[in-house]
């Protein structure tokens, strides 16, 4: 399964996790840098349209590895819940489509 890793110890505010999640993702140099083009970019990981450089098969997931995930609680908690929030999101936007969920969140 492939795995796109954040480092919760590079997390100390929004600014540091979309960078983070820009370089971890592959999302293009227009990024919007919010939760809500996270949220798009990473709904088309099936699609190929190249708003991340990872692509996934039909029933393939992305794990989504956050290390040190007691760190960015203790740093960043509102981040964290919002992943959370996000990861769900993206989810559902696959299951209305009558999709697989595409991500699976680790916190190592």
């Amino acid at each position: 399964m492939p795995t796109a890793r954040l480092n919760g110890m590079e997390i100390r505010n929004w600014q540091d996790f979309h960078r983070e999640s820009q370089s971890a993702f592959g999302f293009p140099e227009f990024y919007g840098r919010n939760m809500d083009a996270w949220i798009d970019c990473l709904s088309t990981l099936r699609d190929g349209d190249g708003m991340s450089q990872l692509m996934l098969g039909p029933d393939e997931a992305l794990d989504v590895e956050v290390l040190c995930a007691g760190i960015l609680r203790r740093q960043a908690p509102e981040i964290l819940d919002a992943l959370i929030d996000c990861v769900a999101a993206v989810n559902e936007r696959y299951a209305e489509n009558g999709e697989k969920p595409a991500l699976s969140l680790l916190l190592r």
